[in-house]
């Protein structure tokens, strides 16, 4: 999962990937080299997957617990469920024909199939060029989404706007709103990628204006559409988010567990080696 590294004169190794990004290196000491430590040895991949994993589980259940409380707490306290249905309402009354468009372009832009040709494009060509951290990356920060959005809807059921929606989608499975959580996933995740290596504050916040931007302009479209609620949208808000630090918890092991499998192998052979007769 790392991208080829050099051993130093003092045993140190040396990334040789001149596009890794510096928000996928470990903090010394931090959560993800220890988790690394604990699989020494192994596979940079199987370190990757298991810390992947163990995110997507924590993840699951953070979402879960939440929905939870929204449906069978919150919902019951006096009037949240009517200023959640309200806010949909108020949107949908101010429908007009340029603005249906707009929520559809939105609803596209959070949603397959651009999202998942959006990532697998940029997949194949991180792989191409041998960048497997960010490659995997941009796939399974789309699967984590997915699959905890996916549970957390199974799990916790809960009925759409009563309006009249743009898309004919299952009237049980309101919460959360799966655009939100994907478009802040791949979006914002993209953003902090590239913007780890910007060094100019205008570049950056550009970037990160834009990676705002495009999931509060999804989220606008799922309620205007009456698919989602406002509190639907917060929950996609905590999937995207946990995603992202999912990814970055995996890959940051995976680049600890390849430097480590790299060091003991010239370690191995260093001691290998025949020793100079006196």
């Amino acid at each position: 999962m790392e991208a080829r590294a050099r051993s130093t004169s003092n045993g140190r190794i040396r990334n040789d990937d001149r596009g890794a990004v510096p928000v996928l290196d470990a903090r010394p000491g931090g959560s993800a080299e220890r988790f690394a430590g604990r699989l020494r040895g192994r596979h940079p991949a199987a370190v990757f997957f298991a810390a992947l994993l163990a995110g997507f589980v924590l993840l699951a259940l953070i979402s879960i617990a939440l929905g939870l409380l929204v449906t069978e707490l919150l919902l019951d306290a006096g009037g949240v469920a009517r200023a959640d249905e309200s806010v949909v309402k108020s949107l949908v009354d101010e429908r007009t024909p340029f603005l249906t468009d707009a929520s559809e372009v939105g609803s596209t832009v959070g949603g397959a199939p651009l999202l998942p040709i959006l990532v697998g494009l940029i997949a194949l060509v991180c792989a191409w060029l041998r960048k497997w951290r960010i490659a995997a990356f941009a796939v399974f920060v789309l699967v984590v989404e997915s699959a905890t959005y996916r549970v957390t809807s199974l799990v916790v059921p809960r009925d759409r706007p009563h309006v009249n929606r743009l898309e004919d989608l299952p009237a049980d499975a309101s919460y959360p709103s799966g655009h939100t959580a994907a478009a802040i996933a791949v979006y914002a995740g993209l953003v902090l990628l590239i913007t780890s290596r910007f060094r100019t504050p205008a570049l950056r916040f550009a970037a990160w204006a834009v990676a705002i931007v495009i999931p509060v302009f999804v989220a606008l479209a799922r309620m205007y559409r009456g698919m989602h609620h406002p509190l639907d949208v917060a929950g996609g808000l905590v999937i995207g988010i946990g995603a992202l630090l999912a990814l970055l918890f995996a890959c940051r092991a995976a680049g600890v567990g390849r430097e480590a499998r790299s060091r003991d192998r010239t370690t191995s052979a260093t001691s290998r080696r025949p020793q100079p007769v006196a």
